[in-house]
């Protein structure tokens, strides 16, 4: 039978003039003229209100392989936007593993290569995530990723006899930063890194880090349904930030999370799969076994001040399962909140968002 892909959005294919001069193609969603401030293509959406006379100013692009939507308010609102998805752009190109010219690129290929400050942090917090979550998150999954297809988007299904090979070379301890931070080497043959799984949560924070530098006081960026906000609303008020819902034929948000200056970083299955012989195989793989997770998660959603760690989390609780990704949180409910979804449609909601988060579709069990 032949592979059937999951695309999460409606897109069509046009063509545009940038403001470089360029003609470049961009994904635009269907249903962009229904919406008032779109959030994207992933599981998290900023919902459409009433901010009262004030209107943002925003800008919509294609980037790290999703749509993208950043949103500020002030007389340096359009400035900087301008700046913000140049700031992207550049992020992207240099830490992309699917740029050859990127420096993630080439540490792949040759085992060394220079980095900068945003290549060596995100590293840096990527093995201290491997370390703290038992190497659930993982950034050695490259050539696992590759393997299923999720990196050209020639789906198969590998042997177990290869994913066997990949997951043995995924030991993150032959991943050696210098002592300076510029320069990372890659001691063990096969072993390949992806920073996908946390780099939008990070790009996202730099965003509004220069946001803020610039003087905007309210603003949300979205990276394919990594939402990030600053500050409050212009009228005071929260931003509402809605979790779609994980079934197809479900119009219904699975919840909203009243938020300011945090990120809102969902992962699920449901996102990106392929379909072969009636079965669906998911983007998120597990470090252990090289196949998609399944542990009886729908998808989870990671609220926290710390974007780079919300975008982390969110892929790691998915990959443990709802009994330890609870006990991961007790042991650091300082630093984020969750919302898990588990197969039962059962809603588990973390102490700190009892107060903030509402859902008119599903069941919540509240967890102190």
């Amino acid at each position: 039978m032949p592979l059937k892909e999951h695309h999460p959005c409606p897109y069509e294919m046009i063509m545009r003039k940038t403001r470089h001069g360029k003609t470049e193609k961009l994904l635009i969603a269907l249903l962009i003229a229904a919406m008032l401030m779109l959030a994207g293509c992933g599981s998290s959406d900023e919902e459409t209100s009433d901010a009262g006379n004030d209107e943002p100013q925003t800008v919509e692009f294609f980037a790290m392989d999703t749509y993208m939507t950043l949103s500020a308010y002030g007389d340096n609102a359009e400035d900087a936007l301008v700046e913000g998805e140049d700031l992207v752009l550049s992020l992207d190109d240099k830490l992309s593993a699917e740029n050859k010219d990127s420096q993630i690129a080439k540490l792949n290929r040759t085992g060394k290569a220079n980095i900068d400050e945003d290549a060596a942090y995100l590293i840096e917090r990527a093995l201290e995530l491997y370390k703290d979550t038992s190497g659930k998150f993982n950034i050695g999954i490259y050539p696992v990723m590759k393997a299923w297809g999720f990196t050209t988007k020639k789906y198969t299904v590998p042997s177990e006899r290869k994913l066997r090979r990949l997951v043995r070379r995924m030991d993150l301890s032959a991943l050696k930063l210098s002592s300076d931070g510029k320069t990372a080497t890659i001691g063990q043959k096969g072993l390949q890194i992806d920073l996908g799984g946390i780099a939008k949560g990070y790009v996202s924070a730099k965003v509004l880090e220069m946001f803020k530098e610039k003087g905007i006081e309210h603003a949300m960026v979205n990276l394919g349904g990594n939402v990030q906000t600053l500050g409050t609303k212009p009228d005071g008020s929260p931003w509402r930030v809605a979790i779609k819902s994980p079934f197809e034929d479900d119009e219904n948000f699975a919840g909203v999370i009243e938020t300011s200056d945090e990120a809102v970083i969902t992962s699920g299955g449901y996102e990106r799969y392929f379909e072969k012989d009636g079965k669906k195989y998911h983007h998120i793989m597990d470090p252990d076994t090289g196949h998609p997770a399944d542990r009886g998660l729908i998808s989870v959603t990671v609220v926290s001040k710390d974007g780079t760690l919300a975008d982390g989390l969110s892929t790691s609780l998915y990959i443990m399962g709802k009994d330890k990704a609870l006990e991961y949180w007790k042991k650091h409910r300082d630093r984020f909140d969750a919302v898990i979804m588990d197969e039962e449609k059962e809603l588990y909601v973390t102490g700190g968002l009892k107060d903030s988060f509402t859902s008119d579709a599903y069941h919540i069990n509240i967890v102190e």
